[in-house]
């Protein structure tokens, strides 16, 4: 049998450096699965692995992709059988239409689950999950804040958020989204500026956010820790604006401000498989009841990735783009 993968040989523009290959599928050792690849999106992360700013680099030439929605064609393992539906939970390389991998490495979802939601299911969902339960412990009535709202991320904290009885303050750079995020339940939305900030402090009148969430960095992330109360936490598992997170004196000497990181690939790889397979096994629920998603914009077959990566930067995008092999 043979499978296609997008490959890299040397770090750079995705663009330019990508290249689909044919690739013959070895015969399964003990303990491994074949799969067949449904689904995959295309994430941040994914292209910092591929210019080399990532926290990985791997050895090259190297498989790309992140996270997808499989189906296993053969088993080699107890734990599973041909015909289920499964997502990986460590890289592999998933812009293919099959992968191998070791059964430690999967997480069973239910069937029915659309395989573009549960292609999506690995990092976005996860990421929020962790902001939300991993740090501090949250009543019904805190404030959150965060920027970058309508990422992945932002949709899944406000829903999550949401069904928790948490209050959130979103910010983003493009005020035109707003009705979509409370949609999904945000209490309030703001444009990630000065007079953003400024409308946040008076929504929130006496009171102060717990915990913020930062994927930008620079300005908006220190918007983000003079909202904090104090003792509160800042937390940054993104750099989209790319600039450096800059501490003020008086947020850690008068607000006693606990600054935090999180990377959803380092707390995989330290907790026990039980507690992650516990964690994806309630997203995927919330999945299968609708009460979590991420908007799609377009799905692309592995052959147009070039399409791919242009439509990822467009400013009229709305969601996440994603390769899709037909049924």
């Amino acid at each position: 049998m043979k499978s296609q993968q997008l490959i890299f040989e040397t770090h750079g523009k995705p663009a330019d450096v990508l290249r689909l290959k044919t690739f013959n599928i070895p015969p399964l050792k003990e303990g491994e699965c074949l799969l067949a690849i449904h689904a995959a999106p295309i994430n941040p992360a994914d292209m910092n692995y591929i210019e080399g700013t990532y926290g990985i680099k791997p050895a090259l030439p190297a498989h790309a992709g992140m996270e997808c929605a499989a189906t296993i064609l053969e088993s080699r393992s107890h734990r599973f059988s041909s015909g289920d539906k499964v997502i990986p939970i460590a890289l592999m390389g998933t812009w293919g239409t099959h992968a191998v991998t070791t059964a430690d490495n999967l997480i069973r979802i239910p069937s029915s689950i659309d395989p573009l939601q549960a292609a999506m299911l690995k990092v976005n969902p996860a990421t929020a999950w962790l902001l939300l339960h991993h740090f501090e412990n949250l009543s019904e009535g805190d404030w959150i804040a965060f920027n970058a709202a309508n990422s992945g991320v932002g949709q899944c904290l406000i829903q999550l958020a949401t069904a928790m009885g948490i209050r959130s303050l979103c910010f983003l750079r493009n005020t035109g989204l707003a009705s979509e995020l409370i949609s999904l339940g945000a209490n309030a939305v703001f444009e990630d500026s000065f007079a953003g900030y400024q409308q946040a402090r008076k929504t929130l009148g006496e009171k102060k956010a717990k915990l913020a969430f930062n994927a930008v960095g620079g300005d908006s992330a220190l918007r983000l820790m003079k909202l904090l109360e104090n003792g509160g936490t800042h937390i940054t598992y993104g750099a989209m604006g790319r600039k450096p997170l800059t501490i003020p004196n008086g947020q850690l000497i008068f607000g006693d401000i606990r600054f935090r990181g999180l990377w959803l690939s380092k707390w995989m790889r330290e907790s026990p498989w039980e507690k992650v397979n516990l964690i994806y096994t309630e997203l995927a629920t919330r999945l299968l009841a609708g009460s979590l998603r991420q908007a799609v914009d377009r799905v692309f077959p592995l052959e147009n990735y070039r399409e791919a990566l242009t439509r990822l930067d467009t400013s009229d995008r709305r969601g996440k783009i994603l390769f899709a092999q037909q049924p």
